[in-house]
Formats: structure tokens, sequence, C-alpha cells
């Protein structure tokens, strides 16, 4: 136990990092929508931090892959469990895709679950994409 030390202080420090940048995205979102939000009841900011994550998890996918240091593991476990996983809202997503149900708002309820599974699919496969393009051959 004592010897995965290491890796539980990087998932703990990257997800305070992560949960910190997901409550500053619905802050930023609620500001830049202070007057009137034009998609309500649609849950932006839970859908952009669910895309935002889903590209840089493509994207670090391929930096890390290959990667056998042991600095390149705990980099790794720190960005992408600690990092991703806090900032990232898989149940913040649901509940709010059941509640629009709940509240009879079927149509807003099924555009958040048909635009989140594909768009964040699709931002793995872009994040993935420009990481081969940007970076050396892997």
């Amino acid at each position: 136990m004592l010897g995965l030390l290491p890796e539980i202080g990087a998932v703990a420090l990257g997800g305070a990092c992560g949960a910190t940048l997901r409550y500053l995205t619905g802050v930023g979102v609620a500001h830049a929508f202070a007057a009137s939000n034009p998609i309500y009841p649609f849950p932006l900011s839970t859908f952009l931090a669910n895309v935002i994550g889903c590209f840089a998890m493509g994207f670090l996918s391929v930096v890390f892959e290959g990667a056998d240091s042991p600095n390149a593991a705990l980099w790794k476990t720190f960005a992408t469990t600690g990092v991703l996983g806090g900032f990232t809202t898989m149940s913040t997503f649901s509940l709010e895709t059941v509640s629009l149900f709940d509240s009879g708002a079927a149509g807003t309820g099924t555009l958040n679950l048909v635009l989140t599974l594909v768009v964040c699919l699709g931002f793995i496969v872009l994040g993935r994409a420009l990481a081969h393009a940007v970076l050396p051959a892997r």
C-alpha cells in the first residue's frame, strides 16, 4: 500500500485541480449567460466540461502512448485519472439528463444525451488526431 502513495497523491492533487476547473467552468458559463440563457434548460457547462475533457483525454492518450518511465506514468495518472477525472462529469451529466426527462423536457434530455455521446466521442478522436499531427511519431 505504501508503494501506491505517489500515485494516490497524483490522483488527489489532480482531482483537486480538475474539480476546481470544473467549478470555474460552471461559474464562467453562468456568468456568460447571466442576462439570459438562450438554450436553457440545456446543461451547457456540463456539456462543455465533458467535451473539453474528452478532447484532452484523446490528446493525452497519444502523449502518453509508449511512455515507460516512472515519471511519465505518474504524470499520466495525475493528468488523466486526477485532473480529467475531477473535471469531467459523468454523474452530473446523468443526473441532469434524468432530471430533464422527469421535468417533462424529453426533447432537451434526448438532445443532451445524443449530443454529449456523439460530440464527446468525436472529440476523443479529434484530440488523438491533433496529437498525432503535432507530436513526433509515436
